[in-house]
């Protein structure tokens, strides 16, 4: 599939539903079921290959095997063969010092991937290891030359940065999509439990998002997973930042594998008894991450924020205690949970506004608030402008 088709059927995407979504799959199987549900592209990468394994993704950055044969076996075996109407990408480690790069691009190419994307990315590393991988010659510049070098090739190409500078840097070398990596996908049993809060994503997002729009506009910006595992997540940078896609990895594959697996299993292993079932259960629960409990929190209010929502309750269905899960949660979210409530509802109101004839009460009334006076206190204090006022700017036949 060539650069052309690829971006129009892209843009075309984002026309439609808003935002486009690209995979890392590390299986041939896993690709299979994420094309069949409409996935937008995929990418093999080496940390989908080590996932599958039931190492860690950080497993790419160490002497494990070869990141570009890796990549190389897996993607011509197992992906290529039998991804036909997908565009696949290649996960390229552009410092690898045995190879050459225009003649591996070429390769690339050859072999059917339609586009590269940098990793594993020098973006990821930090401190003293970061300072003896450039001096050894592995380096971010590297990265953005075979960008270039890709771009000039007529390849697809997605770049993953982690601030400002790397964004630039990838959209003067011509980059397609500038993803702004959030690092790796929290959640599950063997996902990151270090993930940065997603208020702080959201301004990463913004800060590399404004180079983007700046430097090469025509670029698609992307995000790829850290605390974004969720669509609830997601939705909340796509209200809040100008993204217009999300990339994930563990998500598609890890997560529900290690849920399904260990359903079924624990299901089996009970023989049908109900009280043993339980009590597996609870001593799988012990090894839930905060982020878990948090992405459940996150989910029980994006399933009931029109009706009353109190942490209080959570946390008894959940067995903590209040205090507790209210200290992780706005430490894994990087907001009180009344905060999060609040923002939620007024996203979700000022979409309302912006596409229904409602009135403001039924509004209010939508959204959690039977007051509706309390209703427009709190949209003007947060939004800036009263729910009429907004509505008239922004709301249905604005214009005419």
């Amino acid at each position: 599939m060539n650069r052309q088709d690829i971006l129009e059927r892209l843009r075309a995407q984002i026309a439609v539903n808003g935002h486009v979504v690209g995979a890392v799959v590390g299986s041939g199987m896993a690709a299979r079921f994420v094309a069949m549900a409409g996935i937008d592209f995929l990418l093999a990468l080496s940390a989908g290959r080590f996932r599958i394994a039931g190492r860690s993704s950080y497993a790419s950055y160490f002497c494990y095997g070869n990141s570009n044969e890796i990549v190389k076996e897996y993607g011509t075996s197992e992906l290529l063969p039998i991804i036909r109407d997908v565009p696949v990408l290649f996960g390229l480690f552009a410092s690898d010092p045995f190879i050459a790069l225009g003649p591996f691009l070429d390769g690339i190419r050859e072999s059917g991937f339609s586009g590269v994307v940098n990793f594993p990315t020098v973006a990821l590393l930090d401190g003293q290891f970061r300072e003896a991988a450039e001096e050894d010659g592995v380096t971010f510049q590297c990265e953005a030359d075979a960008i270039a070098m890709a771009h000039e090739r007529d390849l697809f190409t997605v770049a993953f940065v982690t601030n400002a500078s790397q964004a630039r840097e990838m959209a003067e070398a011509g980059a397609d999509v500038i993803c702004a990596h959030l690092g790796l996908t929290r959640g599950g049993y063997v996902g990151d439990g270090q993930s940065i809060p997603i208020t702080q994503a959201e301004q990463i997002a913004r800060e590399v998002f404004a180079v983007c729009q700046q430097v090469r506009p025509e670029a698609i910006r992307m995000v790829y997973s850290g605390p974004a595992s969720t669509p609830v997540d997601m939705q909340y940078l796509y209200d809040n930042t100008p993204c217009q896609g999300y990339i994930g990895g563990s998500v598609f594959d890890r997560i529900p594998s290690e849920k399904a697996i260990l359903d079924a299993a624990i299901a089996f292993k009970s023989g049908g008894n109900a009280a043993k079932e339980a009590r597996m259960r609870r001593l799988v629960r012990r090894s839930m991450q905060p982020s878990d409990y948090a992405d459940i929190v996150k989910q029980y209010v994006a399933e009931n924020y029109a009706h009353p929502v109190h942490l209080r309750d959570i946390a008894l269905v959940l067995h903590l205690s209040y205090s507790h899960l209210s200290a992780m949660f706005t430490r894994e979210v990087g907001c009180t949970f009344t905060e999060y409530l609040i923002r939620y509802r007024m996203n979700i109101a000022q979409d309302l506004l912006r596409q229904s004839r409602a009135n403001i009460g039924e509004i209010a009334r939508s959204v959690g608030y039977s007051d509706p006076g309390q209703f427009s206190k709190t949209f003007k204090k947060r939004v800036g402008l009263p729910p009429g006022a907004f509505r008239l700017a922004e709301g249905p036949g604005r214009g005419k």
